[in-house]
């Protein structure tokens, strides 16, 4: 069960190999390398996001590539809005009468997502901090819109039918 070590001096050499191990992991969970640290956590997904820069003082910051995400978000909207199951989602919806929601929607993403890509490009931090904002916030909000909208129509619709009974 044991391993059996031919010297002292083995035996020395695998302790100091665990500590440099155990070391470098305390690195890494300390968050020493932030980067490093998104990275090994994520597997690796959130290289794409972030970038090292190098302040005045010299001192190292991770910071986030708001190119990078303002890029995949236009690419996946775009890729939702060319793609052929989408145009056949269309086709197949305008069939049954909802193309109109459809088209009102995307045309709400595409606004949004236009916009915010505008003002991440401004030099204003503000502008930037109401596209970041856009980024992460609008989705939430636009799903708040549509569900008071739903409710109000059904409430409509309910009381309507009551009128005519």
């Amino acid at each position: 069960m044991s391993y059996q070590y031919n010297s002292l001096e083995e035996l020395r050499k695998k302790k100091e190999l665990l500590k440099k191990e155990i070391s470098d992991k305390e690195a890494l969970l300390t968050f020493e390398n932030t980067k490093e640290t998104l990275s090994a956590v994520s597997n690796g997904f959130t290289d794409k996001y972030l970038k090292n820069e190098v302040d005045e003082n010299g001192d190292t910051t991770t910071a986030i590539k708001k190119e990078a995400i303002v890029k995949e978000i236009s690419s996946s909207v775009r890729e939702k809005i060319l793609s052929k199951n989408a145009v056949m989602g269309f086709a197949d919806t305008a069939m049954k009468g909802g193309a109109l929601d459809d088209v009102v929607r995307l045309g709400a993403v595409a606004l949004v997502g236009n916009f915010a890509k505008k003002n991440m490009r401004s030099a204003s931090w503000k502008n930037k901090l109401i596209g970041l904002a856009l980024i992460y916030l609008a989705p939430f909000l636009l799903r708040i819109i549509r569900k008071k909208l739903e409710d109000y129509q059904k409430n409509r619709s309910v009381s309507s039918m009551e009128q005519l009974i």
